[in-house]
């Protein structure tokens, strides 16, 4: 008894465990919520946030003052006994010395400066990565969002055809159909459970590859994602996105910096062939011939390097041409930017021409002949082959409009992947 009792009490905390799992299932990301994600556990990003990081601990090397020298010598010391007495420290004397170098012309400030354009090279190279990626997430979630619409469209059309095969089975069973049109009517129904296996698994399989790009490890049965799969009339023109682009495209920002970071190098060649003296002071326990008794000397020196020959000119020449091919590639890059500005519009605005139409008069002009045509063959007006067809041509309409709002919400994130940001939604 106590044994059926336990068994009991299990089976009943399963299925109070089961119920409370289906009664509250996974919450479906939005693309702000996976976009947060996606930024949080990309291990791309942040391994390229670390770039970052080491960037800025290069500007506290840079910025870092030459060491002080510090020498410590011994002098006197007796090789040979002296009378036969061996004293050998009798007569040394110890002299300690420091030295420092000086750096001349901002040699600090300007490795500092270059050390920064570094830093905000890094920056804008992180932005950039993380522009791409988020478009191919963006992408990853928009094949979601058209997965979804998909599948959910042949769930409607097979729920449709079925209710029409019961009609004309209805007919069949009342003589006011032949058993050979009926057939022929049933056996299209595969097409449409066709179009509804085949979207399922066009769903898994984009759901698997958006949920690899968030390292999302819930069972796919538990993953989802709202959105709104739909198209709206951009509101910016082709000028208004260039102008964005040209102040936003991190890309473009990189090129610039390259360009002042060569211009800071340039600046620190040109001081690096000036001439940085060494400073140095010592201290000896001597006796001085001009004083027998003064035993305490101190000395100072000032070393120069003369500087005829080498002057940095290398260097010099390296960096000043490095500045013109750093600007060359970025009238490069900014004409890169608007060729893909211009590119991407004009795929935009062709997608555009052909949903247009499609939600003004197509989608309701056919699913007007389908009903109309449906009602007019259950009453013996139409043949069944037009039956057949006004079918055909509904579903072959709602999934072209469905594939063409995909592609328009593809092309959209292609003008925000040219532009920088997000401007078309």
């Amino acid at each position: 008894m106590q044994r059926h009792t336990w068994r009991l009490s299990v089976g009943l905390l399963l299925a109070a465990g089961c119920a409370a799992q289906t009664a509250h299932p996974s919450r479906a990301l939005t693309w702000q919520e996976a976009e947060e994600e996606f930024q949080k556990n990309n291990p791309t990003l942040l391994a390229g946030q670390q770039t970052i990081d080491e960037a800025r601990a290069d500007e506290i090397t840079a910025y870092l003052r030459p060491n002080p020298d510090f020498t410590f010598s011994a002098d006197g010391t007796q090789i040979a006994p002296h009378r036969g007495i061996w004293q050998p420290f009798a007569g040394t004397f110890f002299t300690p010395s420091v030295s420092y170098l000086h750096e001349r012309d901002h040699k600090r400030e300007l490795r500092l400066a270059v050390a920064r354009q570094g830093t905000a090279i890094a920056v804008s190279a992180q932005s950039d990565l993380q522009r791409n990626l988020l478009y191919n997430l963006r992408d990853a979630f928009v094949r979601v969002l058209q997965a979804k619409a998909i599948r959910d469209l042949a769930r409607e059309n097979l729920e449709y055809y079925d209710k029409d095969i019961e009609i004309n089975k209805q007919r069949l069973n009342a003589g006011a159909l032949s058993r050979v049109d009926f057939e022929r009517i049933e056996i299209q129904r595969v097409q449409y459970e066709s179009d509804l296996e085949t979207a399922e698994v066009d769903l898994r399989t984009a759901k698997i590859d958006l949920r690899t790009l968030l390292r999302d490890t819930r069972p796919i049965e538990q993953f989802d994602v709202n959105g709104e799969f739909d198209f709206e009339e951009p509101t910016a023109t082709l000028e208004e996105l260039k102008n964005v682009a040209l102040s936003s495209r991190p890309d473009l920002k990189e090129a610039q910096e390259n360009v002042e970071q060569a211009r800071a190098n340039h600046a620190l060649a040109v001081a690096n062939g000036s001439t940085d003296p060494t400073f140095g002071g010592w201290y000896t326990h001597n006796a001085s011939t001009n004083n027998p008794y003064a035993y305490d000397t101190v000395g100072v020196s000032v070393s120069i390097p003369l500087r005829i020959f080498d002057r940095n000119q290398g260097e010099k020449r390296h960096t000043e041409i490095d500045i013109g091919r750093n600007e060359k590639l970025r009238d490069a890059a900014q004409l890169t930017v608007l060729h893909d500005v211009e590119s991407a519009y004009a795929t935009l605005e062709s997608t555009l021409a052909l949903l247009r139409p499609y939600r003004a008069k197509y989608l309701k002009e056919a699913a007007d002949i389908r009903d109309t045509v449906s009602f007019s063959y259950m009453h013996g007006a139409a043949s069944l082959l037009d039956f057949l067809q006004a079918q055909a041509q509904y579903r072959s309409t709602q999934l072209n409009y469905l594939n063409l709002v995909g592609a328009y919400l593809s092309a959209a994130n292609q003008v925000n992947l040219a532009v920088g940001r997000e401007v078309v939604r």
